[in-house]
């Protein structure tokens, strides 16, 4: 009796999955749309950017977070990080298609680049754990 009604689910949840990768008219997706966003370098006496990273729910990024190597460091958000759709990670041309992310931590020179789409508008905070000072702290604001 039940196979029905599962059988009815799995293909609504197929047409609808099927809706939203759909392919427009002329080939473009969301993912090849994308913002690049500035590069984070994180740095041993760098202070992050003063201004805020002003973001739209909906629209595709990718942010780039190099390290020069000086010192060992991270950078955490773990409300945004929340609060996204992550594609992918690239960690030195090697891709990573994660479910969640809490921060990302360099031992070395290397980078990162977060390919992603905001979901929820707020104001975030992304900062350097443990450090007290105010120059390892931005915001991102997504409207």
């Amino acid at each position: 009796m039940k196979r029905p009604v599962i059988g009815k689910l799995a293909g609504l949840a197929i047409a609808g999955l099927s809706a939203v990768v759909a392919l427009p008219a002329h080939g473009a997706t969301l993912l090849t749309k994308g913002t690049n966003l500035p590069t984070l370098v994180l740095s041993a006496g760098k202070a992050f950017p003063k201004e805020a990273m002003q973001l739209e729910a909906g629209k595709y990024y990718r942010w780039k977070i190099e390290s020069d190597g000086t010192s060992e460091m991270a950078i955490q958000a773990p409300e945004f990080f929340r609060f996204i759709w992550i594609n992918e990670v690239v960690i030195n041309d090697i891709e990573v298609r994660p479910l969640g992310l809490h921060s990302l931590e360099f031992d070395a020179k290397g980078s990162a680049t977060i390919s992603f789409v905001p979901i929820r508008p707020g104001e975030y905070e992304y900062f350097m754990p443990n450090s007290k000072s105010d120059a390892f702290r931005g915001k991102i604001v997504v409207k």
